[in-house]
């Protein structure tokens, strides 16, 4: 969550920045509960020091003192509910944008870093299900529709592209995870996920669990409420898992193939950070995933997202493309994104330091995904490059 003494005392630059995000009314509301949760604590203060009495109270002393104690009865439920009031609202409030990220919410409004490496000239590009061996329809017989199965050359590719990422960045001091995918509220609370995100997130609710979208869920609950050493950070994870997604907001998006399914295989980045870091390590996450997509020899290009189209948490995120023949187009494969202190402040994770404790900043970003996977099958046609074969994949991949 914001920091909402910092977002107080200064609250006409900080709603213009949540106004880019579409947040400037949550503010406000957030703003008017806490002043109204503000209000009522000198008074609650009040009536609690005239509850303490010396001596033996009087007659009119003890008649004065229950009169006094059924007003501040009153006022305490009066402030238990301000106080939940502003706590809701200030879930419902995003991180702010970075100053330079662009203002939007729309694919016109992204702003393209660099493009590296060239589309190939391809005749008639056959798109990943001419290419590899998927089986949607068993799939969607068994589990419904935007589910599929990887069958035989295919699944071993995407293997081995999971074994090259955790391996490359087991190399550069990443700690391995394999984390659960099963999650509690709060751990998704505190990622931001929920509220923000909610109609995406599949429930479990005989079990009060819930399907994580991403290994960032888990990865950061990995501290939740732990104070840490200053010289213990950066504290770098690398995991992979499998994903869930609802889906819910794309009807009629990516319908056919694999490109938009409900669950996914991912390996993801994660960083705990000094707040004076974390726009460096920022760029290391980002570098980390072009120097895999590189290795694999896929164009891609490299955007900043609008501070309308980032997620809750963010405060800003690049997008990683790749190029996909078959649509003749560059597809998001990867982002990555500082949400400074936005999800420690939730998850209470701290750094001790002279001055007190303070919050750490929480970075988190695609390795690879299944998606590309997908983009290796488009732009080589099956042919598989010579680097993943070290890590099982096929010469080439055969239906």
């Amino acid at each position: 969550m914001i920091d909402l003494k910092a977002a107080r005392a200064d609250a006409e630059a900080t709603r213009a920045a949540l106004a880019r995000k579409g947040a400037a009314d949550a503010f406000d509301r957030l703003l008017e509960a806490d002043e109204r949760w503000r209000s009522l604590v000198p008074r609650v203060d009040e009536l609690r020091g005239r509850t303490k009495l010396s001596g033996k109270p009087t007659d009119e002393e003890r008649e004065e003192l229950l009169r006094v104690k059924t007003e501040l009865k009153g006022l305490e439920d009066e402030l238990a509910a301000a106080e939940a009031e502003r706590d809701a609202l200030a879930l419902r409030v995003p991180n702010l944008p970075a100053d330079d990220v662009p203002d939007g919410s729309t694919e016109e409004d992204i702003r393209e870093v660099r493009r590296v490496g060239e589309p190939p000239l391809l005749g008639e590009p056959l798109e990943h299900l001419e290419v590899g061996r998927f089986d949607m329809e068993r799939a969607a017989r068994m589990s419904g529709a935007r589910f599929g199965y990887w069958v035989g050359d295919t699944a071993r590719l995407a293997l081995a592209l999971y074994r090259f990422a955790l391996d490359r960045l087991a190399e550069k001091g990443f700690l391995t995870v394999l984390p659960p995918v099963l999650v509690r509220e709060q751990a998704l609370i505190g990622t931001g996920a929920l509220p923000s995100d909610e109609a995406n997130v599949y429930e479990l609710p005989a079990d009060g669990l819930y399907l994580a979208g991403t290994a960032e869920i888990p990865l950061a609950s990995l501290h939740a409420g732990e104070l840490l050493e200053a010289d213990a950070l950066p504290l770098r994870y690398v995991a992979f898992s499998p994903c869930f997604r609802r889906e819910a907001g794309a009807a009629g998006r990516d319908t056919r193939g694999m490109i938009r399914v409900h669950q996914f295989n991912k390996v993801e980045q994660f960083s705990l950070t000094h707040p004076e870091d974390s726009w460096d390590e920022l760029e290391r996450l980002l570098a980390n995933t072009e120097e895999l997509v590189t290795e694999l020899g896929l164009p891609y290009r490299v955007v900043v997202l609008p501070a309308g189209d980032m997620s809750s948490a963010s405060a800003k995120t690049y997008d990683v493309e790749i190029w996909f023949p078959s649509q003749g187009r560059y597809r998001e494969t990867a982002s990555i994104s500082n949400t400074t202190d936005f999800q420690a402040r939730r998850l209470g994770i701290r750094i001790r330091g002279e001055g007190g404790p303070r919050p750490a900043h929480l970075l988190n970003g695609t390795a690879v995904v299944d998606r590309m996977a997908l983009a290796i099958l488009e732009n080589f046609q099956g042919d598989v490059p010579p680097l993943l074969q070290e890590w099982g994949a096929p010469p080439r991949v055969e239906r």
